[in-house]
């Protein structure tokens, strides 16, 4: 078994991911739009380029997304994606990418259990938790 995170977005699907792209060094290998799809007749003509699925892989991690119909979208809310690093120049790095044109909530720092830990959401609405564990 196992469990993906999707992400759905108020139209900004390819250009978060593409940030994801610059911020985490992973690909998106694939996308689809509405317009290639049978739900093309149900998206408004605007929307026919929008997504309708991504795939994101980072290593053997994956997550997807898509954007969400006009009226469907709801921002995220009650989760977060963690990301767990060791090096602390990498995580200041990815959290930085991350946070531009964002919100951070907290600050990337030395916690009593981490090396760095922040806490953000990025441009498109997407939670984040940045962790960079302590040697054991």
């Amino acid at each position: 078994m196992q469990l993906h995170p999707y992400l759905t977005f108020n139209g900004q699907c390819e250009a978060a991911f593409a940030l994801y792209e610059e911020a985490l060094h992973g690909k998106t290998i694939f996308l689809m739009t509405y317009e290639n799809t049978p739900m093309d007749l149900q998206a408004p003509p605007e929307w026919r380029k929008k997504i309708s699925h991504a795939t994101f892989a980072l290593a053997e991690f994956r997550f997807y997304g898509a954007d969400a119909l006009p009226g469907h979208y709801e921002r995220p809310q009650g989760f977060a994606l963690q990301l767990n690093l060791r090096d602390p120049v990498e995580a200041e790095r990815i959290f930085n990418t991350l946070a531009k044109n964002g919100a951070v909530h907290m600050p990337l720092q030395e916690t009593f259990w981490a090396l760095r830990f922040g806490v953000l959401v990025d441009q498109y609405g997407i939670p984040w938790h940045i962790n960079c564990e302590k040697p054991a």
